[in-house]
């Protein structure tokens, strides 16, 4: 009981960590900025750019302050920039078709990788199967022998 609880908070946590939130405040520059990726080469988000005097950078922070300027909100903002630059220039891929598998599969991941964790650790855990039993029988007329024996030497039991 205890571990089945402990296993649906876990899911439930990575679940509502995975869901993203809805943000209703006006899209700036710097929090679209946030959302792509600069083209110039350097695999650095958009407002991240260590190059200085990047086009790239100076050309998109335009375009997004043009579009800011026009009245769209974020995500009209993302979608105009993807179809201008391609689905490259967003940080994160959008959560619908085939780039939903980007948003499941690691939180799918972890799920089975704690499923084959307490697995493994219950086995570990799980006492041995009975009682260890001699693996060799004894002959009887060899015991009888080796008791009578005893006895002759002075080497038996005391009754």
């Amino acid at each position: 009981m205890r571990n089945r609880l402990m296993v649906a908070v876990v899911i439930g946590t990575m679940i509502g960590a995975s869901v993203a939130r809805g943000d209703d405040s006006p899209p700036t520059v710097k929090s679209v900025g946030d959302k792509v990726m600069c083209l110039c080469g350097c695999v650095a988000i958009l407002n991240q750019c260590p190059h200085q005097g990047c086009s790239t950078h100076d050309e998109v922070q335009a375009a997004i302050q043009k579009m800011i300027s026009e009245g769209k909100d974020e995500k009209a903002i993302l979608r105009a920039l993807s179809e201008r630059y391609g689905m490259r220039i967003l940080a994160a891929p959008p959560a619908k078709g085939f780039h939903l598998a980007a948003w499941i599969l690691p939180s799918a991941g972890m799920i089975f990788g704690l499923v084959i964790v307490i697995v493994v650790v219950r086995r570990w855990r799980k006492p041995a199967v009975g009682p260890v039993v001699a693996s060799t029988a004894v002959d009887p007329k060899l015991l009888a022998a080796v008791e009578e024996e005893m006895k002759t030497s002075g080497l038996g039991a005391r009754d």
